[in-house]
Formats: C-alpha cells, structure tokens, sequence
C-alpha cells in the first residue's frame, strides 16, 4: 500500500485526508514514480473547493506537480529508464501527495543532478508558468514590466526572469513580502488601498506589460497602467483580463524542460520558503489557501518505502 493525501468532497478544507491505496502500475505511455516532493499550488484547493468543477470522481487525489525516481515504465516509452529521476505532472486522477503515484511521459522531463528533488517539485507548474507568462508577449530590454502578485511562487520566478531578460519589473505585494520580491531586483509596490497610485509613481509613463497572478479588482485597479490593454496577461483571472482587452496564460508544452534548464544553471532561485512532510499536508495547503505564502510551499516524502 501507499499513502496518498485526498479530499473526499467538494468544499473545505475538512474534507482532506491521507490515505492508503494499493501502489499504482503504469498504463502505456506512463511512468509510475516514487514521489520524492510535490509543490503546493492555489489550483490543489481550488480543486478541492469547486473551483474547476466536480467531474472527477472521489476520493480524489491532491497535487500536480512532483519530482521523484521512476520505478516502473508502462509500454510505448522509450525516453525514461527504471531508478531515472524526473520532475513532471501527476497523470489525472492520481495525484502529486502521495508517495506513489503515476506520471505521463509527455508530461515528464529529466532531473538534472544541479537541481534538488525539491527545487524540481516547483518547476512543472509554477515555474513553467513563470516561463510561459514572460514569453508569451516579448519584452526588450528596459522595457517595463508590472507583476501583480509578485511575492507568490510564480511572481518570484516572473520577476527574476524578467531580470534575466533585463526588463524594469515592478511587483505589487504585500507589505510583508517586501524584501523577498526587492531581492528579485524588481521594484516594490504594496498592494491595497492606494495601489494604482503607488503604481504610477513606481512608473510614471505607464507599463509594457502586466502579468496579473492575483485577478478581480487587483488587476481593475491597475490595468489602466499599460497603453495597449492587449498587453494584459492573467493567469489568475482571465475573465476579467479579456473584459479589459487582454487574454489569459497561455501554457506551451516546451515551457517545463526551458524553465529546468534556466534553474540547473542557476540563473534563477525557485525561492522555496517552506518544507513540510506528506503528512502535514493540509497544514501545507493552508498556507497557501490563506494567501500568504512567500514563495514556494513544497511537501518532501522523506519516508517514501524504497522499490
């Protein structure tokens, strides 16, 4: 048996539970995977809490993202081998929490050695959204560029790739994640009442770009700061970024071994700030529910049984 961690309906976080389940075995195309560390995002309770609908059936898994040791290989794959560590997407319906579980190999990349399991486990989501958001509209150099929600997993990322690529970026946050989102070399904005001013004064000819992390009025309140409203990209909220004449993130297939390799040398820190064991999960998930996560919220499956 191996422990996944669930929620066994749609609602609450009191609806959460880990769990035994037989070990799972790789269909075609599939990898099975010793879970060595899953990173918690908002769409794990969103899920939960009915955010993306109730089609799937329950108890259902939690967790998308992972890295971990494949330990079996289903038919038609030819790129992974038996013990190969890898960072990929949970296959539907099996989940990242768990210290088993079952990875597509189109959805699944090498683990570089320079990376650890738990700076991988934030790659197949957040970074690779991070990457996604800063290409989909190219920047050039000195070009401004205003994050909203800058101070999360993928705003961090957002803005040091921005500095890779040499752009002015501004991060609006919360006052409490000031230094984190400054030590990225973006400009800092906090969020609240007053934050459009703020905004124009951190640029006063307005914006390239707005990556928006956040959604609803955050991004209202702000969106008049890019002269072409095309150039609002929501990855959060893409209702509203369409209402204002933007478009919501568009994720590419390419975009999780790109962000691997920026990370394996080192060009850009995932800004883990805190680890938690499988069994303190809901704990994990809480802190990002609440919305105030600094960074990157990673479960770590220390005690995985070895295959």
């Amino acid at each position: 048996m191996s422990k996944v961690y669930v929620f066994t309906e749609f609602g609450g976080p009191e609806a959460q539970e880990l769990i035994d389940r037989p070990e799972p075995h790789p269909g075609a195309g599939e990898l099975a995977v010793q879970v060595r560390a899953a990173g918690v995002n908002p769409a794990d309770w969103k899920t939960r809490a009915d955010r993306h609908g109730t089609d799937q059936p329950l108890p259902a898994p939690m967790g998308h993202e992972l890295s971990g040791v494949v330990t079996a290989i289903g038919a038609d794959v030819h790129d992974f081998t038996v013990g190969q560590e890898i960072l990929g997407l949970a296959a539907p319906g099996h989940g990242a929490f768990a210290e088993h579980t079952i990875v597509r190999a189109t959805d699944a990349v090498a683990k570089p050695e320079e990376i650890s399991f738990a700076d991988a486990a934030t790659i197949p989501v957040a970074a690779a959204a991070a990457y996604d958001a800063t290409h989909q509209i190219e920047l050039e150099p000195g070009q401004k560029l205003l994050v909203i929600g800058a101070g999360g997993g993928v705003g961090l990322m957002v803005a040091q790739i921005g500095r890779v690529h040499e752009f002015t970026v501004i991060g609006i946050a919360s006052e409490s994640k000031r230094k984190v989102v400054e030590s990225t070399g973006a400009t800092f904005v906090p969020s609240g009442d007053g934050v459009a001013d703020r905004a124009r004064q951190a640029a006063p000819d307005g914006v390239d770009l707005i990556l928006d992390l956040v959604g609803g009025e955050a991004l209202r309140e702000v969106a008049d700061l890019v002269a072409d409203p095309t150039r609002i990209i929501s990855a959060a909220d893409p209702a509203t970024a369409t209402e204002l004449g933007g478009t919501g993130l568009v994720r590419t297939p390419q975009a999780m071994a790109k962000i691997t390799g920026v990370i394996e040398y080192d060009l850009v820190d995932p800004h883990i700030s805190a680890l938690y064991p499988l069994e303190r999960a809901g704990e994990a998930i809480a802190t990002v529910e609440d919305g105030h996560a600094t960074g990157k919220i990673v479960l770590e499956m220390l005690h995985a049984p070895a295959s």
